[in-house]
C-alpha cells in the first residue's frame, strides 16, 4: 500500500532515519490518505527524543516539549515530531500523569484512540497496522484500540470523538466501543465547555449531523447537551408533524447545508418545545411562544458552551425568528427584514425551507408556495434597493442638527419614524421629502 508522501514530509523523514532513528507520518494524515482525502495536516512519530531532533533541524519551536512534540519548520511550514511515548495514569480524564518515552513503536500506536487513527507510515517500511484500522475503514467501522475502557476513562472526550468521527465518515461504532461509552458518558462532565464545543461543531457540520442520535442513544447527550434529550422524549401531536420534536429536528439539520450558524439553528430551532408543550380539547398538541423561549434557551446554552459572540447573536436571532410569519408583499418584506435584521434575513430563507422539509405532508404545498413566494418578494426588495435600515436612509443625525434640531433622543424618535414611513413607501427616501417631514414635527 503506498501513500504518497509531501516533499517536506519525506525531508523530515529521512533526516531522521539518516541520524540512525525511526521515523512515520502517523495518524489522521495515514487515514485521510487511506480514504482518499487531502489531509489537514502531517504529523510524524520517531524515537529520537525531542533534544536530539532539535539536533537535526535549524529551525524548531518547542509547541509541547513536555509531551515529546517538537515543531520542524521548513520554509515557513510546521510539521509536527514526536516522540514514542507512553502515557502514564489518566487522573482527570484528559492528562496522564506523567509521559515516558519509548524505543517502541507499538508502545505508541497502542496509546491511540481508535484502530483507523493508529497507523504509520514511511517508504522503507510502507503501512504499520498493528490493529487492522484499514481493516476497520474498509467496514466502516470505529473501534477503539485494545480496551475501549480504558481508552476512554484516559480522555473521556474520545466518546465525542468516537460519535464525530462516525458522523464525518458514515460509519458505524464497533459494539464494545459503543457499551463502554454507554458506561463511561457521564465522565464529560470532567471535560471543559471549549474541547465539548469543538466536537459538537464538527458532528454538527459533518455530512450526517442527524448521528447526533448516536450521541443520545449513548448517554452523550445527557451530559453535554440535556435540552436535546427532552427534545428526543417529547411527542409532537399535530396534523403539521409527523415525528417527534428530536426528529424532526435532527431531519431539519440534515436538509440544510453544511454551515455552522445554519446547522446550530436547525439544532436549537425547536428547543423551546418540551417547556411549551399543551393540549388542547381534542388531543392535538400545542408549543405557544416556543421561538421565544427557544432564543434564550439557546442564548444559555452557547454561553455554557463558550461560543463566539457571533455564532450565538446569528443562531439566537434565528431561533426567535424561525416561524415568523411573513406578510407575501414588498411592504410586509420590508417590515420583516427592518424587524430580523439584514444580515440575518437571507439564513432565515432555507431556516424556513429545512424546518418545513422535516414536517408532514399536511398543507405542505401550500406552505411550500408561500416560501417559494416570499423567496422571489425578498430578492425583488433587494434588487430595487428598498431603504429598510437607518444606514440608507435618505437623512442622517448630522442632517438634522445642520438645520437647527438639538442633539439628543428626539434625533433618533425623529430617524426612527422617517424610517418607518420610508419602510412604507419607498419613494419617500429622498433627502428633500424627509427633511421636510421631519422640520414639520419639530
Amino acid at each position: 500500500m503506498k501513500i504518497e508522501l509531501p516533499e517536506k514530509v519525506k525531508q523530515i523523514i529521512t533526516t531522521i532515519q539518516a541520524a540512525g532513528f525511526e521515523a512515520y507520518a502517523v495518524g489522521g494524515c495515514v487515514r485521510d490518505s487511506l480514504l482518499g482525502r487531502e489531509p489537514d495536516d502531517w504529523d510524524i512519530t520517531t524515537s529520537a527524543k525531542p533534544e536530539q531532533i532539535k539536533e537535526l533541524f535549524p529551525r524548531t519551536i518547542d509547541t509541547g516539549i513536555q509531551h515529546g512534540t517538537v515543531t520542524v519548520m521548513l520554509q515557513k511550514e510546521g510539521f509536527e515530531v514526536t516522540t514514542y511515548r507512553i502515557d502514564g495514569t489518566y487522573e482527570d480524564s484528559r492528562h496522564p500523569k506523567e509521559v515516558t518515552f519509548t524505543a517502541n513503536l507499538t508502545e505508541d500506536l497502542k496509546r491511540r484512540d481508535f484502530t483507523i487513527n493508529a497507523m504509520a507510515y514511511n517508504e522503507t517500511e510502507g503501512l504499520i497496522d498493528i490493529f487492522d484500522g484499514k481493516g476497520d475503514i474498509e467496514r466502516k467501522l470505529i473501534r477503539c484500540v485494545g480496551e475501549a475502557k480504558e481508552r476512554f476513562k484516559e480522555d473521556a472526550l474520545r466518546m465525542m470523538r468516537a460519535v464525530r468521527f462516525s458522523a464525518q465518515l458514515g460509519y458505524g461504532i464497533e459494539e464494545k466501543t459503543k457499551t463502554a461509552i454507554k458506561e463511561l458518558a457521564p465522565t464529560l462532565k470532567n471535560i471543559s465547555a471549549e474541547r465539548i464545543q469543538t466536537e459538537l461543531i464538527k458532528l454538527v457540520v459533518s455530512p450526517n449531523p442527524d448521528y447526533l442520535r448516536i450521541a443520545y442513544e449513548t448517554g452523550v447527550t445527557k451530559v453535554v447537551l440535556p435540552e436535546f434529550d427532552k427534545m428526543m422524549e417529547t411527542e409532537q401531536k399535530n396534523p403539521h408533524h409527523c415525528f417527534n420534536v428530536g426528529e424532526h429536528t435532527l431531519c431539519a439539520m440534515k436538509s440544510i447545508k453544511a454551515d455552522k450558524v445554519l446547522r446550530f439553528a436547525m439544532l436549537f430551532h425547536d428547543i423551546g418545545k418540551p417547556d411549551t408543550l399543551t393540549v388542547d380539547e381534542e388531543g392535538v398538541y400545542h408549543f405557544y411562544g416556543h421561538p421565544e423561549l427557544g432564543m434564550e434557551m439557546t442564548r444559555k446554552i452557547m454561553k455554557r458552551l463558550k461560543f463566539d459572540n457571533d455564532t450565538l447573536h446569528k443562531v439566537t436571532k434565528l431561533v426567535c425568528c424561525h416561524d415568523y410569519d411573513i406578510v407575501s408583499t414588498p411592504k410586509g418584506m420590508r417590515r420583516a427584514i427592518f424587524k430580523i435584521g439584514e444580515d440575518i434575513m437571507p439564513m432565515l430563507f432555507p431556516v424556513k425551507q429545512a424546518d418545513l422539509d422535516a414536517q408532514s405532508d399536511y398543507k405542505k404545498e401550500e406552505k411550500q408556495k408561500k416560501l417559494d413566494e416570499l423567496t422571489d418578494i425578498y430578492k425583488q426588495v433587494l434588487e430595487e434597493k428598498d431603504c429598510v435600515s437607518l444606514k440608507t436612509l435618505a437623512v442622517t443625525g448630522s442632517d438634522l442638527i445642520a438645520a437647527g434640531m438639538k442633539p439628543g433622543k428626539e434625533i433618533g424618535e425623529t430617524l426612527n419614524r422617517l424610517l418607518q414611513m420610508v419602510i412604507d413607501n419607498p419613494e419617500y427616501n429622498t433627502k428633500e421629502y424627509l427633511m421636510e417631514q421631519a422640520m414639520k414635527n419639530n
